[in-house]
């Protein structure tokens, strides 16, 4: 297993978050995102202990089927990863 680095660790964690929050199994989560029945489970768990890291365009998969923005998982203070997603949150609830 290669070293991670803290960055890819904060991104393992809250991506991990996210899902448990939604309410999304591994493999629930990989086929909202578009991920193949078949490998969803261990793609999302290899993404979860930072074996493998997804392309941009997965994470925004991901991310789309969270309901968060992206830019929630790179965000590399806590803080500001918060104050993402209530901006996030405040944009929707206000959306006609």
């Amino acid at each position: 297993m290669k070293p991670t680095s803290s960055l890819q660790n904060t991104f393992c964690r809250r991506l991990k978050q996210a899902r448990l929050v939604k309410g999304f199994s591994q493999k629930g989560l990989g086929i909202a995102a578009g991920i193949e029945e078949f490998s969803a489970s261990a793609r999302i768990n290899r993404y979860e202990v930072g074996v493998h890291q997804p392309d941009l365009l997965t994470l925004q998969l991901l991310a789309k089927a969270l309901e968060i923005p992206a830019a929630y998982f790179l965000a590399e203070d806590d803080q500001l990863a918060e104050m993402i997603l209530r901006f996030a949150e405040e944009i929707s609830s206000n959306a006609p």
